[in-house]
Protein backbone atom coordinates (compact mmCIF):
# COMPACT_ATOMS: atom_id res chain seq x y z
CA UNK A 1 0.00 0.00 0.00
CA UNK A 2 1.32 3.39 -0.97
CA UNK A 3 0.71 6.53 1.04
CA UNK A 4 0.89 9.80 -0.87
CA UNK A 5 1.74 13.22 0.47
CA UNK A 6 1.87 16.45 -1.48
CA UNK A 7 5.35 17.94 -1.42
CA UNK A 8 7.10 14.98 0.20
CA UNK A 9 9.74 12.73 -1.31
CA UNK A 10 8.09 9.42 -0.53
CA UNK A 11 6.23 7.17 1.86
CA UNK A 12 7.48 5.41 4.92
CA UNK A 13 6.03 2.32 6.49
CA UNK A 14 5.99 1.50 10.16
CA UNK A 15 6.76 -2.08 11.06
CA UNK A 16 3.84 -4.40 11.69
CA UNK A 17 2.63 -3.90 15.25
CA UNK A 18 0.92 -6.50 17.41
CA UNK A 19 -1.71 -4.68 19.43
CA UNK A 20 -2.80 -6.38 22.65
CA UNK A 21 -6.35 -5.35 23.53
CA UNK A 22 -7.22 -5.92 27.19
CA UNK A 23 -10.90 -6.82 27.23
CA UNK A 24 -13.68 -7.23 29.74
CA UNK A 25 -16.95 -8.97 28.89
CA UNK A 26 -20.06 -8.99 31.05
CA UNK A 27 -23.19 -11.16 30.87
CA UNK A 28 -25.64 -12.84 33.22
CA UNK A 29 -24.10 -11.14 36.25
CA UNK A 30 -20.61 -12.42 35.48
CA UNK A 31 -17.54 -10.62 34.19
CA UNK A 32 -14.52 -12.11 32.45
CA UNK A 33 -11.27 -10.55 31.24
CA UNK A 34 -8.64 -11.49 28.71
CA UNK A 35 -6.43 -10.33 25.86
CA UNK A 36 -7.18 -10.10 22.15
CA UNK A 37 -4.19 -9.67 19.81
CA UNK A 38 -4.41 -7.96 16.43
CA UNK A 39 -1.51 -7.41 14.01
CA UNK A 40 -1.69 -4.07 12.17
CA UNK A 41 0.47 -2.57 9.43
CA UNK A 42 0.26 1.19 8.97
CA UNK A 43 1.73 3.13 6.08
CA UNK A 44 2.24 6.90 6.21
CA UNK A 45 4.72 9.46 4.90
CA UNK A 46 7.85 10.03 6.99
CA UNK A 47 7.42 13.80 6.69
CA UNK A 48 5.02 16.42 5.40
CA UNK A 49 4.97 20.17 4.99
CA UNK A 50 2.57 22.26 7.05
CA UNK A 51 -0.90 22.34 5.48
CA UNK A 52 -0.21 19.47 3.08
CA UNK A 53 -2.31 16.35 2.54
CA UNK A 54 -1.29 13.29 4.55
CA UNK A 55 -2.69 9.85 3.82
CA UNK A 56 -2.42 7.05 6.39
CA UNK A 57 -3.32 3.47 5.45
CA UNK A 58 -4.10 1.11 8.34
CA UNK A 59 -4.22 -2.56 7.32
CA UNK A 60 -5.24 -5.13 9.96
CA UNK A 61 -3.99 -8.69 9.41
CA UNK A 62 -6.36 -11.68 9.28
CA UNK A 63 -7.51 -12.94 12.68
CA UNK A 64 -9.77 -15.63 14.18
CA UNK A 65 -12.79 -15.30 16.46
CA UNK A 66 -12.25 -17.34 19.65
CA UNK A 67 -14.36 -20.48 20.06
CA UNK A 68 -14.86 -19.86 23.77
CA UNK A 69 -14.73 -17.01 26.27
CA UNK A 70 -14.00 -17.86 29.89
CA UNK A 71 -15.10 -21.43 29.16
CA UNK A 72 -18.36 -20.50 27.43
CA UNK A 73 -18.84 -21.38 23.73
CA UNK A 74 -18.86 -18.33 21.42
CA UNK A 75 -21.58 -18.44 18.75
CA UNK A 76 -20.53 -15.17 17.11
CA UNK A 77 -19.44 -11.58 17.62
CA UNK A 78 -21.26 -8.54 16.25
CA UNK A 79 -21.58 -4.77 16.49
CA UNK A 80 -17.79 -4.33 16.49
CA UNK A 81 -16.63 -0.71 16.86
CA UNK A 82 -12.99 0.38 16.78
CA UNK A 83 -11.93 3.96 17.56
CA UNK A 84 -8.99 5.80 15.99
CA UNK A 85 -8.53 9.28 17.46
CA UNK A 86 -7.83 12.01 14.90
CA UNK A 87 -4.11 12.56 15.57
CA UNK A 88 -2.86 15.74 17.20
CA UNK A 89 -1.25 18.22 14.79
CA UNK A 90 -3.64 17.24 12.00
CA UNK A 91 -7.18 17.83 10.86
CA UNK A 92 -9.57 15.22 9.50
CA UNK A 93 -10.51 15.29 5.81
CA UNK A 94 -12.06 11.86 5.17
CA UNK A 95 -11.83 8.13 5.84
CA UNK A 96 -12.73 5.16 3.66
CA UNK A 97 -12.66 1.39 4.04
CA UNK A 98 -11.76 -1.28 1.50
CA UNK A 99 -11.30 -5.01 1.50
CA UNK A 100 -11.96 -7.13 4.54
CA UNK A 101 -13.21 -10.71 4.56
CA UNK A 102 -15.87 -12.83 6.28
CA UNK A 103 -17.32 -9.87 8.18
CA UNK A 104 -20.98 -10.90 8.05
CA UNK A 105 -22.05 -7.42 6.97
CA UNK A 106 -20.82 -4.25 5.29
CA UNK A 107 -18.33 -2.27 7.38
CA UNK A 108 -18.55 1.53 7.59
CA UNK A 109 -16.25 4.28 8.78
CA UNK A 110 -17.00 7.84 9.84
CA UNK A 111 -16.09 10.68 12.15
CA UNK A 112 -17.73 10.86 15.58
CA UNK A 113 -16.41 13.75 17.65
CA UNK A 114 -12.64 13.46 17.63
CA UNK A 115 -12.61 9.79 16.64
CA UNK A 116 -12.70 7.92 13.37
CA UNK A 117 -15.02 4.97 14.07
CA UNK A 118 -14.88 1.67 12.16
CA UNK A 119 -18.14 -0.25 12.54
CA UNK A 120 -18.51 -3.92 11.56
CA UNK A 121 -22.08 -5.15 12.08
CA UNK A 122 -21.28 -8.86 11.81
CA UNK A 123 -22.16 -11.44 12.82
CA UNK A 124 -18.79 -13.20 12.59
CA UNK A 125 -19.05 -16.84 13.68
CA UNK A 126 -17.01 -18.17 16.59
CA UNK A 127 -13.92 -20.04 15.39
CA UNK A 128 -14.01 -18.43 11.94
CA UNK A 129 -11.23 -16.50 10.25
CA UNK A 130 -11.91 -12.90 9.29
CA UNK A 131 -10.05 -9.80 8.17
CA UNK A 132 -11.04 -6.29 9.18
CA UNK A 133 -11.09 -3.80 6.30
CA UNK A 134 -8.21 -1.49 5.45
CA UNK A 135 -8.83 2.08 6.59
CA UNK A 136 -7.51 4.95 4.48
CA UNK A 137 -7.37 8.11 6.56
CA UNK A 138 -6.91 11.45 4.77
CA UNK A 139 -5.62 14.27 6.96
CA UNK A 140 -4.22 17.77 6.61
CA UNK A 141 -0.93 18.42 8.38
CA UNK A 142 -0.89 21.08 11.08
CA UNK A 143 1.81 23.72 11.46
CA UNK A 144 4.42 21.76 13.43
CA UNK A 145 5.16 18.66 15.49
CA UNK A 146 4.35 15.14 14.37
CA UNK A 147 1.23 13.23 13.38
CA UNK A 148 1.28 10.09 15.52
CA UNK A 149 -1.43 7.55 14.71
CA UNK A 150 -2.60 5.36 17.58
CA UNK A 151 -5.70 3.37 18.41
CA UNK A 152 -8.29 4.72 20.82
CA UNK A 153 -9.02 3.60 24.35
CA UNK A 154 -7.27 3.94 27.69
CA UNK A 155 -9.32 1.76 30.06
CA UNK A 156 -12.47 -0.35 30.37
CA UNK A 157 -14.36 2.88 31.12
CA UNK A 158 -12.77 4.57 28.06
CA UNK A 159 -12.72 1.71 25.53
CA UNK A 160 -11.33 1.86 22.01
CA UNK A 161 -12.98 -1.42 20.99
CA UNK A 162 -16.50 -2.58 21.79
CA UNK A 163 -18.48 -5.60 20.57
CA UNK A 164 -21.17 -8.05 21.54
CA UNK A 165 -20.31 -11.75 21.86
CA UNK A 166 -23.16 -14.23 21.69
CA UNK A 167 -22.17 -17.03 24.07
CA UNK A 168 -23.93 -20.09 25.48
CA UNK A 169 -24.27 -20.36 29.26
CA UNK A 170 -25.81 -23.60 30.57
CA UNK A 171 -27.39 -24.13 27.15
CA UNK A 172 -28.93 -20.65 27.11
CA UNK A 173 -27.83 -18.04 24.54
CA UNK A 174 -26.56 -14.87 26.22
CA UNK A 175 -25.33 -11.60 24.68
CA UNK A 176 -22.11 -10.54 26.43
CA UNK A 177 -21.11 -6.89 26.11
CA UNK A 178 -17.36 -6.45 25.71
CA UNK A 179 -15.14 -3.39 26.09
CA UNK A 180 -11.41 -3.27 25.36
CA UNK A 181 -8.44 -0.95 25.14
CA UNK A 182 -4.91 -1.37 23.75
CA UNK A 183 -2.22 -1.86 26.39
CA UNK A 184 0.40 -1.00 25.47
CA UNK A 185 -0.82 1.35 22.72
CA UNK A 186 1.97 1.55 20.13
CA UNK A 187 2.40 4.34 17.61
CA UNK A 188 1.20 2.80 14.34
CA UNK A 189 2.76 5.53 12.18
CA UNK A 190 4.47 8.88 12.69
CA UNK A 191 4.78 11.76 10.22
CA UNK A 192 7.07 14.69 11.05
CA UNK A 193 5.79 18.12 10.01
CA UNK A 194 8.47 20.46 8.74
Amino acid sequence: MLALVVGVAGPASAATQTVAYQFQASAAGQTGTGTLDQDIDATAPASATAGSAVQVVIDPAPNTVPTDASGYPVKDIKNVKILLPVPANSSYVSATVSGGANLGGTPTVGLDGGNVVLTVPGPIAGGSSFELPTITLDLTAGTSGSIDVRLGGTSYSDPGLTFTADVTVLGIPVAASAVAYPDPNPTLSSTAIG
